[in-house]
Parts: structure tokens; sequence; C-alpha cells
């Protein structure tokens, strides 16, 4: 079991969404958040004063997964996100330990779905 984090660019949530759905993977948890990597921000001026931007909206998927779906919602998740500029986002793979499905008492896989 493998716990899929993703921080991708707000406008590319549809398309995202759409190849997640294409791969059959239709569980998920979005999340609106502030960050920065290698963009650092950006300046503006408004009426004359310098605004230093450095926290840009993003959005952060987590998708829960058994092991014969990382991969295929790993390209999913590339496919809907990639622009090839800067700022596309990251996709962290963390192995998850233990997983219960609070309604059922269900375990490990079956806890999943």
């Amino acid at each position: 079991m493998k716990l899929i984090i993703a921080m991708i660019q707000p406008h590319k949530l549809p398309d995202v969404k759409k190849a997640l759905y294409a791969a059959d993977i239709h569980k998920m948890t979005v999340t609106n958040v502030l960050g920065c990597g290698q963009q650092r921000g950006y300046s503006e001026t408004y009426r004359g004063v310098v605004h230093e931007v450095n926290l840009l909206k993003k959005i952060r998927l987590e998708i829960a997964v058994n092991e014969q779906f990382v991969e295929r919602t790993i390209e999913a998740i590339i496919k809907g996100a990639k622009t090839g500029n800067i700022g596309d986002g990251k996709i962290f793979v963390i192995s998850l330990e233990r997983t219960i499905r609070i309604r059922t008492e269900e375990e490990g896989h079956d806890a999943i779905g």
C-alpha cells in the first residue's frame, strides 16, 4: 500500500482528474495549499508599491492505492499535470504501514478498495 501525494498547479486539476478517472482511479483527497519551489514566487506592483509574492497557490492531491495501482496513478498525474515548465509540481510516494476503513473496520488492502 502506498500514499501518493502530488503538488500540482490549480488550473491543471481538471486534466489530472480526467487522467486519473481514465486510469480507473476514483478515490482522492484534494486540498488547496500555498508553497514555492524553484519558481521562488514573483513581484508585482500595486499602486506604486512592490509586493513580493513568494507563496504560490497549488493543489495537493492525496491518493492511497494498492501496489498494482501505483505506476498507473503516477503516470496519470504526470499526463494531466505536465506542461514542461517550472512549477508543474512534484509527486511523493510514501509507504503506508496500516490502513483502516472506519465504517467496516476492514484493514490493509481491503480498506483501500
